[in-house]
């Protein structure tokens, strides 16, 4: 019932405390306490992580700022600092619609990419980054290999088809089998997240009373997997 902020590793609690603010401030609180969703990946080879330069107004310019429509790739927002398969990378987006017999459902993904060494890549099954040698630094030299990853990466899942949490649970689990078809495999030092939710069945947690939901039958479920993984 809030949104899901994205940010660097250490300005996690100012755009926790941000969220609630604004919160608060739009009368959006259902309860009289907030937990807001805030998730991190680490971007200090890039950015200036102990300057602290995100700040509460970036916050609420990003949730007011919020539309449809087609989103913002790239090097934007959370994304701005991140590395991806030892390339520059950020935020990347995809989505599936399912046919008029599956539903129609939508899928919508998107990703905050921070992880994996240049060597695990793949692209359609190739391992196109054994062939790709990792690029000179400026000024001289190379980038010293990844031993081990220590990156980290954010999958959001976002559906219109009625899903209950626990089915939910089960579409974020499915987001990993996506990000291995790219070679990831997670290393210890990655700290990986998947989130999922629905938009149908809205304004369920504001209900005083009774709530009447709608819920997907399992035995229908199987084309929103197959379309996570692939988004």
């Amino acid at each position: 019932s809030s949104p899901i902020a994205i940010t660097n590793t250490h300005s996690v609690g100012v755009v926790r405390d941000a969220s609630i603010a604004w919160s608060v401030k739009a009368g959006k609180t259902f309860q009289p306490w907030s937990l807001p969703v805030v998730a991190e990946t680490y971007d200090g080879r890039l950015n200036d992580i102990n300057g602290f330069h995100v700040k509460p107004e970036h916050v609420v310019q990003a949730i007011e700022s919020a539309a449809g429509g087609r989103v913002a790739e790239g090097n934007v927002g959370g994304g701005t600092g991140m590395i991806c398969y030892e390339f520059k990378c950020g935020t990347g987006t995809a989505s599936r619609k399912l046919t008029t017999q599956q539903g129609s459902y939508t899928v919508g993904v998107l990703v905050q990419a921070n992880h994996g060494r240049r060597g695990e890549l793949r692209i359609a099954g190739a391992p196109v980054g054994q062939d790709i040698p990792v690029p000179a630094v400026p000024g001289g030299g190379a980038l010293p290999p990844a031993v081990e990853e220590q990156g980290s990466i954010i999958i959001i899942v976002a559906t219109d088809a009625p899903l209950l949490p626990h089915q939910l649970e089960r579409i974020a689990r499915r987001a990993t089998m996506g990000l291995a078809r790219t070679g990831a495999t997670s290393g210890n030092g990655s700290g990986d997240i998947f989130l999922a939710f629905s938009t149908a069945n809205d304004g369920v947690a504001a209900a005083p009373r009774e709530i009447h939901v709608n819920m997907l039958s399992n035995s229908r479920i199987s084309a929103l997997f197959s379309a996570t993984v692939e988004a």
